[in-house]
């Protein structure tokens, strides 16, 4: 196959950004017995490792043709590709991720899938975050509260471990509130393949960061492990992980 998507060019007085290949991987996607070129194709920005117009690129050997599918988060840094069997039929999907670059370390995600012979994205991270909703609030005697509405969980969080400086910005001395204090789940920083039954098909397993007061005060993570149910991705169950108290 003939690579047409070179470093910058230019024509004349004008130069411009010609596409690049940033990662190729090699699988059956559609059950053909085949082995496609999968691979990433963007715009890189001068002196930046951000990527631009980001398009997942199928080339299918027995037909000699290309598809092109734009993501609908196209820019970002380190896009990479990961195939496995998300959807359980034995043929392999295609997750792509790449990094946004924000303070909270959010990333870009989505899932293609060959379903009755047609490739279409059946995940992407921005949609799905908008499904889930959480709120969280500092409560008297020392907690934090996580609830989230889908599943419909709560959660509540030790926060002594944060020691007593921490405690005493916050906190009067008979472990009341000096005042109301709301904090936020982050969307997903990240998307993890993991085929937890060993049967095949993966499972994703989704870390969201959640923050206290700013972002740098972490007060632990809402893990998802999302699977899919024959149609789309559903929670199929949901913790909170903390960090633990430094004993050193």
């Amino acid at each position: 196959m003939t690579n047409h998507f070179n470093s910058p060019q230019s024509a004349g007085t004008l130069s411009y950004l010609a596409p690049q290949v940033i990662q190729t991987k090699f699988g059956d996607i559609n059950g053909d017995g085949f082995l496609e070129t999968i691979f990433l194709v963007g715009v890189q920005q001068p002196d930046s490792p951000l990527w631009k117009n980001i398009t997942l690129t199928i080339f299918y050997v027995q037909t000699q043709q290309m598809q092109q599918f734009p993501l609908k988060q196209n820019l970002g840094y380190n896009p990479t590709i990961f195939l496995g069997d998300f959807t359980g039929n034995h043929i392999e999907d295609i997750l792509v991720v790449s990094d946004t670059g924000g303070s909270g370390g959010i990333i870009n995600g989505e899932i293609f899938s060959s379903i009755n012979n047609q490739v279409r994205s059946i995940f992407d991270a921005e949609s799905f975050n908008n499904k889930l909703k959480y709120s969280v609030n500092y409560v008297d005697h020392y907690k934090a509260v996580v609830q989230s509405s889908n599943p419909a969980k709560r959660y509540t969080i030790d926060l002594q471990y944060k020691g007593a400086d921490y405690l005493a910005e916050i906190y009067n001395p008979d472990g009341t509130l000096k005042q109301p204090i709301e904090g936020w789940v982050d969307p997903f920083s990240g998307l993890y393949p993991i085929d937890y039954d060993r049967d095949g098909t993966y499972e994703i397993l989704g870390y969201q960061g959640i923050a206290g007061r700013y972002h740098a005060d972490g007060l632990g993570y809402v893990e998802n492990v999302l699977k899919w149910n024959g149609h789309e991705f559903m929670i199929d169950r949901q913790t909170v992980s903390i960090f633990g108290e430094d004993l050193s």
